[in-house]
């Protein structure tokens, strides 16, 4: 595989993805990527798209349709209310195993994957949903 650089707004965009405990929007990461570097949030959706194809962050979309990125670095896998829209993390990931065995008998070459349940959580249960 080719050495790819990334260009000084795809390593300020990463580093400060690296930062952040949970997934943020394009316009939130902007905001914080902005506090130490001139940037525009068009370039911010360049570096998170190229950054995408390079597998070194992944996004996913909320029931808004809002679109959410993290770096790779750890899966990252939920439970989403379909009611009030609230994501819960899972701490394990059930697709480790199956990733690991398809990396190495395909040539197809995997950068993560994602994994979320939709259904109604307790409170949105309790009030029948």
């Amino acid at each position: 595989m080719t050495q790819v650089h990334c260009t000084r707004a795809q390593i300020a965009v990463l580093q400060v993805l690296r930062q952040q405990p949970e997934p943020l929007s394009a316009q939130a990461l902007y905001k914080l990527v902005k506090k130490h570097q001139r940037i525009g949030l068009a370039t911010v959706y360049r570096a998170l798209d190229a950054l995408k194809r390079m597998g070194k962050v992944q996004h996913r979309v909320t029931l808004t349709g809002e679109m959410l990125y993290n770096a790779v670095e750890q899966d990252h896998h939920y439970m989403t209310c379909l009611d009030c829209g609230q994501s819960f993390p899972l701490n394990m990931c059930p697709l480790k195993n199956l990733e690991s065995s398809l990396q190495h008998s395909s040539s197809f070459t995997i950068y993560y994957h994602t994994l979320e349940f939709f259904g109604l959580c307790e409170p949105c249960s309790a009030q029948g949903g």
